[in-house]
């Protein structure tokens, strides 16, 4: 049993005053020493939040007695540390980017529960979609599955013909935690798609559940893991180093601010290479100093908690203030 708890997890419920619970929100996660990354927008929540036990679990209980999100799934799982160094807590127009034009409280593909789609995946019939971005899958992915050269889910639609021709085929979407899933199969449905699943919960439910079956490498998130493993029956590596090119799943960011891709690199070269994707990197003047673990926060400028809460009240005001004084037309 590790000390400290990373618990994902998304909810789409309409939201009308984002602000005030915005508010609410930041200050139960500080009175709780809880740090993550959260988003509230019109259409719903999603989050990432680290902490003790007892105060991921006072969180989810926080978020639940809420009857807009009584229902929301929380993916829990064990970790050696608080897996994030600050507390975000925003607003913003989705929750999950993606300029899809599309609701998912309208209509989305079908959720399949972990079980059930451990049980279809080898179906001949059944063509398993990951909707992450290029990154993650090259990364980890389950065996088979189609794959998009995309950095983001605003960039599906230039994808879509790869997968015109599978239209009469049952389409199982994949992704993290599910989220891009709810907006790509509904996105997936408006064009044309028929039968469209979504593997309810993301990769790393499946993982949790049903122990990783046929996904091979590892699993991207974005807290200072970086990777994860999901696999607990038939594990194998595919990714492999950027440097050496020997099998490597150990994911870091380029230690240069200025490239910060993410790409896979061993132990050993990330020494020799001081956490660079390449020499012009590792003599970059913005390269970073690497501490082995190829993940970057940015400076402080003495961070508390509360700071956040703080500078969006100012930038509310600020805004307010704009408007009272534009000329009239």
């Amino acid at each position: 049993m590790k000390p400290f708890r990373v618990i994902l997890y998304y909810f789409y419920a309409p939201i009308e005053d984002t602000e005030t619970y915005r508010d609410e929100h930041h200050l139960f996660c500080v009175q709780h020493n809880l740090l993550g990354r959260i988003i509230i927008a019109p259409e719903g929540l999603n989050g990432t939040v680290s902490g003790t036990p007892e105060d991921c679990e006072a969180y989810m209980n926080y978020v639940r007695s809420d009857s807009r999100f009584k229902d929301v799934q929380f993916k829990v799982e064990e970790h050696d540390k608080v897996a994030f160094q600050k507390l975000h807590v925003r607003v913003k127009e989705e929750i999950v980017n993606s300029d899809l034009g599309v609701d998912p409280l309208v209509r989305t593909g079908k959720h399949l529960e972990p079980a059930e789609f451990k049980q279809i995946i080898n179906d001949p019939n059944v063509v398993l979609v990951d909707m992450r971005s290029d990154y993650e899958h090259e990364l980890g992915k389950f065996k088979g599955a189609i794959t998009f050269d995309m950095h983001n889910l605003r960039e599906l639609p230039d994808h879509i013909h790869e997968i015109e021709h599978l239209k009469d085929k049952k389409i199982v979407t994949y992704c993290t935690g599910g989220i891009k899933c709810e907006k790509a199969s509904a996105y997936l449905l408006e064009q044309g798609f028929q039968d469209v699943y979504q593997l309810h919960g993301g990769i790393i439910r499946y993982g949790l559940e049903e122990g990783g079956e046929n996904f091979d490498g590892k699993c991207y998130v974005f807290d200072n893991r970086i990777a994860v493993e999901v696999n607990k029956v038939n594990p194998t590596v595919i990714s492999r180093c950027y440097i050496c090119n020997e099998p490597c799943d150990r994911m870091i960011n380029c230690a240069n601010a200025e490239c910060n891709t993410h790409v896979p690199v061993c132990h050993q070269c990330g020494e020799d290479m001081e956490g660079a994707c390449s020499t012009e990197c590792k003599a970059h003047p913005h390269k970073r100093t690497y501490d082995g673990t190829g993940y970057y926060v940015s400076n402080s400028n003495h961070y508390h908690p509360l700071q956040g809460l703080k500078s969006q009240k100012k930038n509310i005001k600020k805004m307010k203030l704009a408007q009272r004084t534009e000329p009239a037309e």
